[in-house]
């Protein structure tokens, strides 16, 4: 099949082979492989889009080790939406320049050149309202490799951002998600609200986006990083007990009337702990459950005191263009704690399970690394 046409005043000619990570399989980092593989073709309404930075995130280490479970079968090998079909290349995380645009789609075209930072939600239908189904990365290939065709109606125009690319590459996944948890749980301006897992890469997206909105976030996170997440709006600080009682104490020491919502990505023991932190009327919303996807839940903490408890995946094509409206305002600014090339995967992946960083670490497809 031919190469679409492109402006070689932009970009120049578009390769056949591209390289990419391909996950072949779920397990542990030996089912990642850097391989050579065809460049995709954009087909109808579609764009290919030259990735510049794409970042990671737990949903590509729980997807290369099967670990989202299926119904009734928590262990059970699955992706994100259950099964994965293999070989895929991972990566929902994705900045770059649109190189090509599928043959026929004039206004496509007109966006050869242009910077875009990509939607990677895959949605049930059409509309600002719609849900959330799949992810590139996940059930389509994503942006650990040279190139990636995404819908053109998916690539945010990002002309004018002072963010560089490493920093857009921060936004989709974990920015996204963190929009969607806000907008779904109605947290805004005067109130308190607690971010577990404040220090990675949603936490941190939900202590900076809250704050912006002008609610007093409570961070809960490991000792030794309060000072990098005040810096990014927290106004409180708790350090994560190996007790979850003990973090609960401590955050009902802190916000004695309770709290009016709580951010979730922790999941596990803590949620039953911290629930009786929440006032009359609060909200939970949660998106992750790196601490343990089942719990025991006191049901009476729920409807004696009228406390909503929400299921957040991801965002809506709404969310995330005010996501992307805010980042050609400049009006967020996500930290990039590491950069690595796409043959370093491995560490990268290995050096973000540890979870000492602070921020997000970015792949650059390119080479281009940079101190």
């Amino acid at each position: 099949m031919e190469q679409p046409t492109q402006d070689p005043t932009v970009e120049g000619r578009v390769p056949a082979v591209m390289r990419a990570a391909v996950l072949t399989g779920f397990g542990g980092p030996e089912v990642l492989q850097i391989r050579d593989v065809p460049v995709p073709v954009p087909g109808s309404g579609e764009l290919l889009v030259r990735v510049t930075a794409a970042a990671v995130n737990n949903t590509d280490l729980w997807t290369r080790r099967g670990a989202y479970g299926l119904p009734g079968q928590p262990d059970a090998l699955a992706g994100w939406r259950g099964p994965v079909a293999f070989p895929r290349i991972q990566g929902g995380d994705i900045a770059g320049v649109v190189v090509a645009a599928g043959d026929g789609d004039g206004d496509g075209r007109s966006a050869v050149g242009r910077r875009v930072l990509v939607d990677p939600a895959i949605y049930d239908g059409p509309g600002p309202d719609a849900n959330p189904v799949g992810l590139l990365g996940s059930e389509a290939d994503g942006g650990f490799a040279q190139y990636v065709v995404v819908p053109a109606d998916r690539a945010h125009d990002m002309t004018g951002s002072p963010l560089t690319d490493e920093q857009l590459s921060c936004l989709p996944v974990a920015y996204g998600t963190a929009t969607g948890m806000l907008e779904r749980a109605g947290i805004g301006a005067g109130e308190t609200v607690l971010v577990t897992g404040a220090s990675g890469g949603v936490g941190l997206a939900l202590v900076q986006l809250a704050a912006a909105r002008g609610a007093r976030v409570v961070a809960l996170t490991a000792p030794g990083k309060g000072d990098l997440l005040r810096e990014a709006g927290a106004a409180a600080i708790v350090h994560r007990d190996a007790a979850p009682e003990a973090t609960a104490d401590a955050v009902a020491e802190l916000v004695p009337d309770g709290l009016d919502a709580v951010a979730d990505v922790v999941g596990g023991a803590l949620l039953p702990a911290l629930l009786p932190t929440v006032r009359d009327g609060g909200r939970w919303v949660i998106a992750g459950a790196v601490a343990g996807p089942e719990v025991a839940v006191d049901l009476r903490r729920l409807y004696l005191h009228n406390v909503a408890l929400i299921g957040s995946s991801m965002h809506t094509p709404a969310h995330f263009s005010r996501l992307a409206a805010d980042a050609v305002a400049g009006r967020v600014v996500p930290w990039v704690a590491e950069r690595h090339d796409l043959a370093e995967i491995h560490t990268a992946q290995a050096r973000f399970a540890r979870s000492a960083h602070v921020g997000k670490i970015v792949l650059l497809p390119a080479g281009d690394r940079r101190p």
